[in-house]
C-alpha cells in the first residue's frame, strides 16, 4: 500500500509530492493529461519559449521564487522601458504608470474607488472570510454591483472590468465581490497584483515556468504516471483506493489537488458531504485566451514604447512585450477576452489578434514571422482558467469547505491558498500546507 496518491501534476501536486517525498513517504502522482505543469504550459514562438498560462512572478511571491531558485530557473525582468500605451474611446495614448493617463475627473475617481476596494479588505480575514461582519452583505453582491453603488464613473468600470478578465476571466457582474476583496488582499493590494516594477509581473521566467514542473517531476521520477485520469476514489477506515481507466492503486491517504470545479470529475465512495460537493458546483473556472505574435525585432521600442499597453476595443485587452532582446525576435503577449476570441476559426483569431495589436502599435504588428494562441476554456481535458471565478454566495455557503480534509482525502490547488490565490505561488504554497496535514496524519515513516 502507498503511503499518499497525489492526483494532479501541476505546481500544487508536484509540490506536495515532492515534501512528502523528502519526508520519506511512498508517493505516486496520477495525471490525466500528457504532460505535467497544470495550468502552465510552455510552448515556443519563433524558437523562443512562452508561456501559455501562468507567466510572470513578483517579488513578494516567494515560495514559487524559493522553488524556482532550488530548481536553478532564474527569472529575466520583464521589460517595461518607455511609454505604455492605451487605446480609449477610439483613440490611442501614452502613460507611463500602472494607471493610463485620463482626465483628471477620472484619475480621481479610479484613486477614490481603489481607496474605498482596498479599505474593505481590512476586515475580511484570508482563512475565513465568510467570518466577516461584512461577508454575506459583500457575497450577495458582485463586483459590478458595489461599482454601481458607490457611484464609479465610466472610465473605472471599464477599467476594473479589463482586471476582472485578466484575472478571474470573467466580467465583473460575475464574481462575488467578497471572493475579489479576498482576492486582492490575498496578493497585498491592487498594487501588487497589478503593478509591473515591484509587482505580480515583475519577472519572468525566460525558458518558461512549465520547466519548473517538469524538474519538480524529473526529481519524482517514475512516481509520476501521466496519461492516468482518476475516475473514482473510494475511501474507508482501512485506507483508499484511487481508480483509473487502467487499474487502481491502495493507499493511506489521498491529496487531491485540482481546481475545486473539478473534483466534481471524480467520483467519491463514500459521497462527498453535501457541503464538499456543492463547492464543486459553485467554484467554477474562468476562461482566459492569450495570443502571442513574433517580429524580426521588438520595433516598438525604437518608437519609445513599452510593449505594455491597454484596450478598451477587443478581443485583446492588454499587452506585454515578452521579446528575449532588443536584439530580437520580437515579441507580443496579448490578453484576449474568451467571449469574443474563442469562438472564432483559427485564420479568424489571428487576423483579430494582429488587427488589435495594429490598433496599438502600427501597422507593422499585421506582418508577424510567427504566430499562437491558447484557448484555456477550449482544453479537452480539465478545461478553464486563470482560477477561479466564483460567483455571489459562494463564499458564505461553501467557502468553509474549500480545503477541509475528508476523512483520509486533502485537497490542494492555488484556489485554497490564503497568499496569491491564483497565482503560482499560491499553487506552491497550497502544496506545502497540504504535504503538511497528510504528514501530520499519517503515521511517522520508518
Amino acid at each position: 500500500m502507498l503511503d499518499v496518491v497525489v492526483v494532479g501534476a501541476g505546481f500544487a501536486g508536484l509540490t506536495a509530492a515532492r515534501r512528502l517525498t523528502q519526508l520519506g513517504y511512498d508517493v505516486t502522482v496520477l495525471e490525466g493529461r500528457d504532460r505535467v505543469g497544470g495550468r502552465s504550459h510552455t510552448t515556443t514562438i519563433a524558437g523562443v519559449p512562452v508561456d501559455l498560462g501562468g507567466t510572470f512572478v513578483g517579488p513578494t511571491q516567494t515560495a514559487v521564487l524559493e522553488l524556482a531558485a532550488e530548481l536553478d530557473c532564474p527569472t529575466v525582468p520583464t521589460y517595461n522601458h518607455g511609454k505604455n500605451l492605451i487605446r480609449w474611446r477610439g483613440r490611442v495614448r501614452s502613460y507611463r504608470s500602472t494607471i493610463p493617463k485620463l482626465s483628471i475627473l477620472e484619475l480621481l475617481d479610479v484613486s477614490r474607488v481603489q481607496w474605498r476596494f482596498e479599505r474593505l479588505g481590512k476586515h475580511v480575514p484570508l482563512d475565513k472570510p465568510w467570518t466577516a461582519p461584512t461577508a454575506h452583505r459583500l457575497d450577495q453582491e458582485t463586483l459590478d454591483g458595489w461599482l454601481q453603488s458607490v457611484h464609479a464613473g465610466k472610465s473605472t468600470r471599464d477599467l476594473m472590468a479589463i482586471m476582472a478578465r485578466v484575472t478571474w476571466g470573467c466580467e465583473p457582474d460575475e464574481v462575488s465581490m467578497l471572493h475579489a476583496v479576498r482576492y486582492v488582499k490575498a496578493a497585498g493590494g491592487l498594487g501588487p497584483m497589478l503593478d509591473v516594477k515591484g509587482g505580480a509581473q515583475q519577472d519572468r521566467f525566460q525558458a518558461g515556468t512549465q520547466q519548473i514542473a517538469l524538474r519538480m517531476a524529473e526529481d519524482l521520477g517514475d512516481r509520476v504516471c501521466l496519461g492516468s485520469a482518476v475516475e473514482r476514489i473510494e475511501y474507508e477506515p482501512e485506507g483508499a483506493s484511487v481508480h483509473t481507466a487502467t487499474g487502481a492503486m491502495r493507499t493511506r491517504a489521498v491529496v487531491v489537488a485540482v481546481p475545486p470545479e473539478h473534483r466534481a470529475l471524480i467520483t467519491y465512495d463514500p459521497g462527498l458531504p453535501v457541503g464538499h460537493a456543492e463547492l464543486a458546483r459553485h467554484w467554477p473556472q474562468g476562461n482566459l485566451s492569450k495570443a502571442y505574435a513574433a517580429y524580426e525585432t521588438p520595433f516598438w521600442r525604437a518608437d519609445g514604447q513599452s510593449g505594455e499597453a491597454l484596450s478598451d476595443d477587443g478581443p485583446v485587452f492588454i499587452t506585454f512585450d515578452v521579446s528575449p532582446s532588443h536584439d530580437g525576435p520580437g515579441i507580443l503577449l496579448g490578453f484576449t477576452d474568451a467571449r469574443t476570441f474563442d469562438p472564432l476559426e483559427p485564420d479568424v483569431r489571428r487576423a483579430r489578434a494582429l488587427e488589435c495589436f495594429a490598433n496599438l502599435f502600427g501597422d507593422r504588428a499585421l506582418h508577424p514571422i510567427d504566430y499562437v494562441d491558447h484557448r484555456w476554456g477550449a482544453e479537452p481535458f480539465a478545461p478553464g482558467g486563470p482560477t477561479a471565478a466564483v460567483p455571489p454566495g459562494s463564499w458564505t455557503a461553501y467557502g468553509r469547505w474549500l480545503r477541509e480534509p475528508v476523512d483520509r482525502i486533502f485537497w490542494a490547488g492555488t484556489e485554497t491558498a490564503d497568499e496569491w490565490t491564483g497565482f503560482l505561488d499560491g499553487a506552491v504554497r497550497s502544496g506545502h500546507r497540504a504535504a503538511a496535514e497528510v504528514a501530520a496524519y499519517l503515521t511517522p515513516a520508518s
